[in-house]
């Protein structure tokens, strides 16, 4: 029951977290420009994700888990590390 309440308590950031991933796909926002430098959402995914690559080198889970979580933030870019940091259950 512990672990339901904790999780009803990160819903709504997570929602709000999904809702901003979505505006910003759907924005036609690009992490780089046109001359190859990288944009503000760009600079800020690069910061999250270095965020929530080193948490997981950090965390005292097996490698399989770490790897699984690994896999979740690279495949999904964005997404990935705000999920990461919302359920991961890291500590």
């Amino acid at each position: 029951m512990n672990k339901l309440t904790t999780l009803a308590s990160r819903l709504p950031a997570s929602l709000l977290s999904l809702a901003f991933a979505f505006s910003v796909l759907l924005s036609s926002c690009s992490g780089r420009k046109s001359n190859g430098s990288l944009s503000i959402f760009g600079i800020i995914y690069l910061v999250i994700a270095v965020m929530a690559f080193l948490s997981l080198i950090k965390q005292d889970w097996s490698t399989g888990k770490k790897i699984i979580w690994g896999l979740i933030i690279w495949f999904f870019p964005f997404g990935g590390s705000i999920i990461y940091f919302l359920f991961s259950g890291r500590r």
